[in-house]
């Protein structure tokens, strides 16, 4: 499975550490979209204050099935909290989102099974 993915580093110098951290992270999304149809475009943006810990780190999933965006912007909250925190948010709405698409796959189904018993 082929991921287009790009991690972005605004106001801060590229840190390793922190780009293979998050690569980790996000290879639990990764797996779940792995029986996703392609393209699968992932990107991640983090983004440091100039002036304070502020940290904002920003994630856009899209798909065929899903285009989800999560962001978030904390004061005093550490990087790698933050980025834990979207990660989790995403992954959530993912889960959710599917399940929907299950849910209504299944209503479908019962519809037309209802249908032909009239």
């Amino acid at each position: 499975m082929e991921f287009k993915k790009h991690i972005t580093f605004k106001n801060m110098e590229k840190s390793e550490v922190m780009h293979k951290y998050a690569d980790e992270k996000l290879a639990h999304i990764e797996d779940f979209l792995s029986h996703e149809r392609t393209p699968i475009f992932i990107e991640l943006v983090l983004e440091a204050s100039k002036t304070r810990e502020h940290p904002k780190i920003e994630l856009r999933i899209k798909t065929p099935h899903y285009d989800e965006f999560v962001s978030t912007e904390h004061d005093g909250t550490p990087f790698y909290e933050a980025l834990d925190h979207v990660l989790d948010v995403m992954y959530r709405r993912l889960l959710e989102k599917k399940q929907r698409l299950v849910d209504e796959k299944k209503w479908i189904g019962r519809h037309e099974a209802f249908k032909k018993q009239r």
